[in-house]
């Protein structure tokens, strides 16, 4: 496609970005901080657990919002929401009530039912695609192993079981594409202490490709999606955002790609791997661990993170008592006694297990716990994290929140204006989520 006669918006243009397939290049200079695209979601969810302190409709977080009359299971700011979700939320209401405690279809095929009927009922080109349209997205159906083709197969199974009365299927091939389209250009909406609110499609801001080294930040007022610079962009240079979490080494964050998007990342940080060491960093001893005894341990880590998210998912997730809790945090903190033999506190992979045991601190309201494992978390994302990093923003949050609430407000004012630093170029000066962070301030 040449350049002249590709979509364009104001600073931007779609283009044929070498060996990439589409992408998305600036038109003109973009100063760090500045907006480079607004896009509102094609279709978006709430997730069930943030129902009632969040809207259904436009996922504003309010408290007193009016229960849908019908399931009493959705939540609306106003009856403008309710009415302007009304042709979503119908594809559940009566399925809700039918089934009641057996309604659970995940995520993804709430999400692809809402974009099956809104395809039937906007044909035409949305607000949503005015560089990309969601039936243009890339499926990577050859590259779909057996296991992934099983799980697509399950979602459509669960999609004709839970919704059936307002939707109208394609045939099974086109469900099968639809899915894989989902799976590989959905977005997760996140809180600004990156809690999951729900997911979403944003065609437009799908167009752009992954970098290990972003030029700008995806963050989210609502529904809506947009995308920041972080760095200066000049002319003619692609936009590049992150797919993934870019703590990890380059190994993990391109097994994480192949896995989900079907790619390997060759970015500068990918091909120098310049942080590998700082990420990996090993005990600084008289007797230095061996190069078999590091390798050795980073399977561990490795293992031991992913059966932590299986245990997560089975016993914290589907069952909130005390006793799984207890089970995670003692999984956490053994992992980092073997781990810490051998990797320094500033190891990524100890430092995913600290975060997943401040995770489990907050929950049971342990706020010292949580403390003490922020602390030390930290530094090290500084260091590991790009600049405007969300996750860092996030651990500055959480740690200015624990101070304030241990009343220590020096600290967490302190803490609290790093956060917000971060913020005003990521999220925008103007963003929601800012000035609930300064009245926080104000408050205490």
């Amino acid at each position: 496609m040449r350049s002249e006669a590709a979509p364009q918006l104001d600073g931007l243009e779609r283009f044929a970005s070498a060996g990439k397939g589409r992408g998305l290049r600036a038109r003109r200079r973009f100063a760090v901080g500045e907006l480079l695209l607004s896009c509102p979601a094609y279709a978006a969810v709430l997730t069930v657990s943030e129902r009632g302190s969040h809207c259904d409709g436009c996922f504003a977080r309010k408290e007193g919002l009016s229960k849908c009359g019908r399931c009493k299971q959705a939540f609306y700011c106003n009856v403008e929401c309710q009415k302007e979700d009304w042709p979503m939320h119908k594809l559940e209401c009566a399925s809700m009530c039918t089934f009641g405690q057996n309604w659970h279809p995940s995520e993804t095929v709430r999400l692809t039912a809402r974009i099956i009927a809104k395809q039937k009922t906007h044909p035409e080109r949305t607000q949503s695609e005015k560089l990309l349209a969601v039936r243009e997205f890339e499926s990577h159906l050859d590259k779909l192993d057996n296991e992934k083709r099983e799980l697509i197969q399950n979602d459509i199974a669960a999609l004709h079981h839970f919704y059936s009365k307002h939707l109208d299927y394609p045939d099974n091939a086109a469900l099968v594409v639809l899915f894989a389209q989902v799976n590989c250009n959905g977005f997760t909406i996140e809180d600004e202490e990156l809690s999951h609110l729900g997911s979403a499609i944003f065609p437009d801001v799908a167009l752009m490709n992954h970098s290990c080294c972003p030029n700008v930040i995806v963050t989210y007022k609502g529904t809506l999606a947009e995308v920041r610079a972080v760095r200066e962009i000049e002319p003619g240079e692609e936009i590049f955002s992150s797919y993934i979490d870019l703590l990890y080494p380059t190994e993990d964050r391109n097994d994480r790609l192949r896995d989900s998007y079907f790619f390997s990342c060759d970015c500068r940080e990918c091909t120098t791997k310049e942080k590998d060491k700082e990420k990996l960093e090993v005990c600084k001893l008289n007797d230095p661990p061996s190069a078999e005894t590091v390798k050795d341990m980073i399977k561990y880590a490795r293992n031991v993170i992913e059966e932590f998210r299986r245990a997560k998912h089975y016993k914290y997730i589907l069952c909130l008592t005390l006793t799984p809790l207890v089970e995670l945090l003692e999984i956490c903190e053994l992992s980092l006694d073997k781990m810490g033999a051998v990797f320094e506190d500033s190891n990524v992979y100890m430092l995913h297990m600290m975060y997943q045991a401040m995770g489990v601190c907050l929950y049971v309201q342990d706020w010292e716990g949580a403390l003490c494992y922020g602390q030390k978390i930290i530094r090290p994302y500084s260091k590991h994290y790009p600049s405007y990093s969300l996750n860092v923003a996030s651990m500055w949050l959480k740690l200015g929140r624990l101070y304030m609430t241990l009343k220590n407000r020096t600290a967490g004012v302190k803490a609290l204006k790093r956060a917000i630093a971060i913020m005003e170029v990521a999220h925008g000066k103007d963003h929601p989520y800012i000035s609930e962070i300064k009245k926080e301030l104000e408050d205490h």
